[in-house]
């Protein structure tokens, strides 16, 4: 009897043992491996959080800056554009202006056509010269006028109405010439004339232009003059 109840004793001792050994065993090594894994776990995905939030805001200042320079340049680029077209259509509203180096106009691709100015008595004409040649053209100096025969001479010009540079025609445009044929006095010695010739000079040609109104116009030697030939007739310049 005594034997069975050691046996069951020492059979519990052991049990006991062993089961401590297991509950120590798990405490210090599952335990505490799974305490260290979540607690090295936690750093690391607060730093991929931090990162994550770096690196988003990084690119979201990256595409604010750039699409601040791209709109920067796009309105760089349309202020360009903008004044590039403004500059163009300078020169087209000008018309009458253009290269000092083009070609001089020549009669042959002028219609030059001649109209009474102010009224009765008439006493000035306006000679218009309008580039009929598709192409562009220098008009320089004065019309070289003959109201009469060779003896009579030309008409002589007026140095006030001199422009300060030749007048540039692009094709369509028209240069102009006030001249003065009389002062209109009843006393007067004139002379009439229904066509006239209007020489360019430097050798560009001739041409004989019908004078207005159906019985011609009425021309003074002593009082007529031409000015140059200008863009647009000019107050004060071309009244003489």
């Amino acid at each position: 009897m005594r034997t069975y109840r050691s046996r069951i004793a020492a059979f519990t001792a052991v049990t006991t043992a062993a089961l401590a050994l297991t509950l120590t065993a798990c405490d210090d090594g599952t335990g505490a491996a799974a305490s260290g894994a979540a607690s090295a776990a936690s750093p690391s995905a607060s730093a991929v959080e931090q990162s994550g939030d770096k690196d988003q805001g990084g690119a979201n200042q990256s595409g604010d800056e750039d699409q601040g320079n791209a709109g920067q340049s796009g309105d760089a680029d349309q202020g360009n554009v903008e004044q590039n077209r403004d500059a163009d259509q300078g020169k087209q509203v000008v018309g009458g202006t253009g290269s000092a180096t083009a070609p001089l106009c020549t009669t042959k691709g002028l219609r030059i056509s001649a109209e009474t100015q102010d009224g009765p008595p008439y006493t000035h004409l306006v000679l218009t010269a309008k580039n009929t040649s598709g192409r562009t053209c220098r008009m320089t100096s004065f019309p070289e006028i003959r109201f009469l025969d060779n003896a009579r001479g030309t008409v002589p010009s007026v140095a006030k109405s001199k422009p300060a540079t030749s007048v540039v025609l692009e094709p369509g445009f028209a240069a102009y010439a006030a001249v003065r044929i009389s002062d209109g006095g009843r006393k007067e010695e004139t002379e009439t004339v229904n066509d006239f010739s209007v020489t360019l000079p430097n050798g560009t040609g001739m041409a004989i232009v019908q004078a207005p109104g159906a019985e011609g116009i009425s021309v003074d030697p002593a009082r007529w003059a031409t000015g140059y030939w200008t863009q647009e007739l000019r107050n004060g310049a071309d009244e003489f």
